[in-house]
């Protein structure tokens, strides 16, 4: 699967019912409720990367993308969007990337 499968298939379950689908469900709470999902596996990512724990690494940071992509999807952000961005970043080197952030602040 790929993301964009994957913000495929959140688009259909978002859809359904709160009472059918988990996805409808964070996302009828409004963005904090994704939002709050999403920060909860950013933590537990770090905690299984930092711990050397590949496996769980590796379940933490699926569930790391699809609230991600949940999150997207609540706010209305197209993973399209995300993905241009990230395409246009490809041109420099991520040193003056972020070197050119700090100086648009």
């Amino acid at each position: 699967m790929n993301l964009e499968d994957l913000e495929g298939r959140i688009a259909l379950r978002a859809s359904a019912s709160p009472e059918q689908s988990y996805t409808a469900r964070l996302i009828a709470g409004g963005i904090e409720k994704p939002a709050q999902k999403l920060g909860e596996e950013a933590v537990e990512a770090v905690i299984a990367a930092v711990s050397g724990n590949r496996p769980e690494l590796v379940k933490e940071s699926a569930d790391l993308l699809y609230h991600l992509l949940v999150v997207l999807k609540a706010a209305g952000v197209p993973l399209a969007e995300v993905m241009a961005e990230l395409d246009s970043r490809t041109a420099q080197s991520g040193l003056a990337e972020k070197a050119s952030r700090r100086d648009r602040r």
